[in-house]
């Protein structure tokens, strides 16, 4: 069994990383560039930066904090919001990005996914689903969550990895930024489906919320914010919950 990546999601608006609830409400939780320094030293996994309203200026504005990041943090990288060409994922890589992050443009052409992957090698590609439950299903939804899209999460997943994405981060918009738990049954549905490395994202209030979604699903790493933005535990408390449960983490 391959060890679980933890990562810690940094959400940025206007040089600020922020924080709500069901990507609502945001508020200014601190300096991005100082957050991820502070959880590379503390033993993160991977970090990544999404640029939560990239949707309003139609632009990433989040390179040079990237370029900042890069001089200091040693892991890699994730980037995402407003990446809407090829050119803008060229320019994402030469800012010290790892992995691009694609939801909105992914959906409004699925061909960026293809040409992608074929270009910078599907490793780097992330295919973004921000999901909301609809009775006993979940829809996809673009823009940080605002705008529906009437498109299955579970097929779209599915097609993300079809069309050639290496990777998969599944954010549950009922569950993010409560702190009540992770949306199982979705992650546990789409790990099924795919072969490729899933991601959990929101709702993570303690470290057996994450112990319960690794033991519970196929999931390959677990993305995390607010627990660390507040300061409820570190890095290491929550590593060393999941090491404790039997699951094989990086210590």
């Amino acid at each position: 069994m391959s060890k679980k990546r933890l990562i810690a999601r940094i959400d940025v608006k206007n040089e600020f990383v922020i924080k709500g609830i069901h990507l609502e409400g945001l508020r200014k939780v601190g300096d991005p560039f100082e957050l991820a320094r502070r959880y590379y030293h503390d033993g993160i996994d991977e970090i990544i930066f999404m640029d939560a309203v990239a949707s309003l200026y139609g632009r990433n504005n989040l390179f040079h904090i990237i370029e900042q990041a890069c001089k200091e943090v040693f892991v890699p990288i994730t980037i995402g919001g407003g990446i809407r060409s090829i050119n803008d994922i060229e320019m994402a890589l030469k800012s010290g990005a790892d992995k691009i992050s694609l939801n909105t443009q992914a959906i409004k052409t699925p061909n960026i996914i293809t040409e992608a992957s074929r270009i910078y090698g599907s490793q780097c590609i992330v295919g973004s689903i921000e999901a909301k439950r609809k009775g006993n299903s979940w829809e996809a939804y673009v823009d940080n969550g605002r705008e529906e899209t009437g498109i299955d999460a579970i097929e779209w997943a599915c097609k993300l990895e079809q069309l050639g994405a290496g990777e998969l981060m599944v954010t549950s918009i009922d569950q993010e930024g409560t702190k009540r738990g992770f949306e199982i049954p979705l992650i546990e549905k789409i790990a099924a489906k795919v072969s490729i490395p899933v991601i959990a994202s929101g709702g993570a209030g303690n470290p057996s919320h994450v112990a319960n979604l690794c033991k519970q699903t196929k999931v390959s790493a677990v993305a995390i914010a607010a627990i660390l933005h507040y300061n409820s535990f570190t890095v290491g408390d929550i590593k060393k919950a999941m090491d404790a449960d039997g699951i094989k983490v990086r210590i």
